[in-house]
């Protein structure tokens, strides 16, 4: 996949193009189902498939007291878009600049100029231009003008007529549902980040963890103890995985994040990694001391290798990963929910 960060960068004569616009933050399940479309559409029609999409949400620039978190970063939103098989993407810095762009002059400039759009797919609360000016309607209008075509896509809408949308799979993480948020996003919620030294508590108990940076990439789950798997230069590994700030020790930091690797002795320090979230084990609790703390971390263990088909393992775990505060408890911290 070609990824453009400016129109500027767009070479000449490219396309002609089939074009979809969004945030398509998450890449989930609905967006999918537009970038099938297109990548149909670019095929039947002999047209280059092309993602536009943005390097933050807008409500950042427009409205910031109202801007959700974003469920993935940047990296990870390429990431995903390549994997779907588009064969580009521009992803446009959006300022107070574009903010401003009257509708015609957003489809002039971007559409018609640079990529030579053919056929343009978008949803049906697609709106563009400064002030949100621009739908739908008036996008088919400005198609007749510059001869491109347009395509509304249908909503996704699995469960009771609610749509797909990154606002249901933020409500999904934010209760520890990631088995849930995994249905709609079409893959399982995954954070990415730098491991780092941590307080080595779980390796004085005897499950030594990965501890991710808090500038980690991707929207954390809630606080807990979730199986899940680790991945380290494109291998991965089964892992007990303990969100929060670890209410057992004190002075321990919010949101860590955490991966005990099952039966691994690994050297993960200076990895960047990522950590997958398959289901959730339990909320957080403070222990009233460590041997209670110990036993659970284990069945903690168990639980995660029952859940993700791994059988029973004899080894250590983690390896010199060390560990900082939540998943000292490793996995542990909760009762059952």
């Amino acid at each position: 996949m070609r990824v453009f960060h400016e129109v500027a960068e767009i070479p000449d004569g490219w396309g002609p193009s089939a074009v979809t616009i969004g945030k398509f933050d998450g890449v989930h399940t609905g967006h999918r189902a537009v970038i099938d479309r297109l990548r149909a559409v670019a095929a039947e029609r002999g047209l280059v498939s092309t993602v536009i999409t943005f390097d933050r949400n807008p409500l950042e620039v427009l409205a910031p007291e109202k801007c959700p978190a974003s469920l993935v970063s940047n990296a990870q939103k390429l990431d995903l878009l390549a994997a779907t098989g588009v064969d580009a993407t521009l992803m446009v810095t959006f300022d107070r600049a574009l903010a401003s762009l009257a509708p015609d002059a957003f489809v002039h400039h971007i559409l018609v100029d640079r990529l030579h759009a053919a056929a343009v797919l978008v949803g049906s609360d697609f709106r563009f231009g400064a002030r949100g000016a621009g739908d739908v309607d008036m996008l088919r209008r400005l198609g007749e003008t510059y001869g491109f075509s347009v395509e509304l896509i249908d909503d996704v809408r699995p469960e009771h007529g609610r749509r797909v949308s990154s606002t249901w799979i933020r409500e999904l993480l934010a209760d520890g549902d990631v088995g849930h948020a995994t249905q709609l996003l079409g893959s399982a919620p995954t954070v990415r980040g730098l491991v780092v030294h941590g307080a080595a508590r779980g390796r004085e108990l005897g499950f030594p963890t990965a501890n991710l940076s808090p500038e980690s990439e991707g929207l954390i789950p809630a606080d807990g103890v979730y199986a899940g798997w680790l991945t380290d230069a494109g291998r991965r590994y089964p892992a007990a995985i303990s969100v929060g700030n670890n209410p057992t020790f004190e002075g321990v930091p919010h949101k860590q994040v955490e991966a005990y690797v099952l039966d691994r002795e690994l050297d993960l320090y200076d990895h960047t990694v990522e950590v997958s979230f398959v289901q959730r084990i339990r909320g957080m609790v403070a222990y009233t001391g460590i041997e209670p703390l110990i036993a659970q971390i284990a069945d903690d263990v168990e639980q995660a290798r029952r859940i993700l088909g791994t059988g029973t393992g004899t080894g250590t775990g983690a390896g010199t990963t060390g560990s900082a505060p939540a998943a000292d408890e490793a996995a542990a911290a909760g009762e059952p929910s």
